[in-house]
């Protein structure tokens, strides 16, 4: 029963296009509405936190409580991205990511330290179910703002959802709370990001004449950048 919705989901995608150059967004009227609720949550309660807990626990050398949060939440997300490259066909980052997760959940002490890419030169190779879809021929659907997590497609909102759901299959791993608390230690992990990068989010979401048009425009070009779904792309925050 669980994948009933997500296929009738990917059907709906499948059916949102834009001419070539435009975006699909038929949900517009209600996204901008969404996009009017994002703004004053972030103005009111996400950017004030976020700058709180950029400096909690920062010591002069070694990572910061933040970073180890962070660095908790994304070893234990690997395990789903080894499914999701060998699901694409990928066995060789799968294995990168088998390699990470193994030096950082022994050596990392469960994770909180990130010896793989500091000792062993093994960063993160970063996938997720969107991707997998993308792979598998799914187009990316139309663009969505979903309340609290912000932009999004349809095929992106799948992914997050199955990614959500691999996650917590976790717990047939090891225990279910800890699998659940990695999840927590992410989303933990993106309020420190909106503090580190404060300037940049503030420019497009608050300082530009029309930040849903904006935040829209940049969210798409770097998931086809990510994607690389249209040849040459370049990444919209790479300058």
């Amino acid at each position: 029963m669980r994948a009933f919705p997500i296929v009738l989901f990917l059907g709906l995608a499948g059916c949102a296009s834009a001419p070539p150059g435009e975006i699909a967004d038929p949900f517009e009227p209600m996204n901008r509405q969404v996009h009017g609720f994002n703004k004053s949550l972030d103005a009111a309660v996400l950017r004030p936190v976020s700058q709180a807990l950029a400096g909690v626990g920062q010591p002069a050398e070694g990572p910061g409580a933040m970073e180890m949060v962070g660095n908790f939440g994304s070893n234990l997300a690997l395990p789903g991205k080894v499914v999701n490259s060998l699901l694409q066909g990928r066995p060789e980052p799968a294995s990168h990511n088998m390699f990470r997760f193994l030096v950082n959940s022994t050596l990392g002490i469960g994770g909180l330290f990130d010896l793989a890419t500091e000792d062993f030169n093994l960063p993160e190779v970063d996938t997720g179910f969107a991707e997998t879809l993308h792979v598998w021929g799914f187009p990316a659907g139309a663009y969505l703002e979903l309340p609290v997590l912000g932009p999004s497609t349809q095929r992106d909102l799948v992914g997050t959802v199955v990614d959500v759901l691999l996650l917590d299959s976790m717990g047939n791993v090891v225990h279910r709370d800890v699998a659940r608390a990695g999840l927590a230690a992410r989303l933990l992990s993106k309020a420190g990001d909106r503090g580190q990068f404060g300037s940049t989010v503030d420019s497009v979401l608050h300082e530009s004449a029309d930040s849903y048009a904006q935040m829209r425009l940049l969210y798409i070009q770097r998931r086809q950048y990510e994607m690389k779904e249209q040849g040459e792309v370049i990444d919209p925050y790479s300058e």
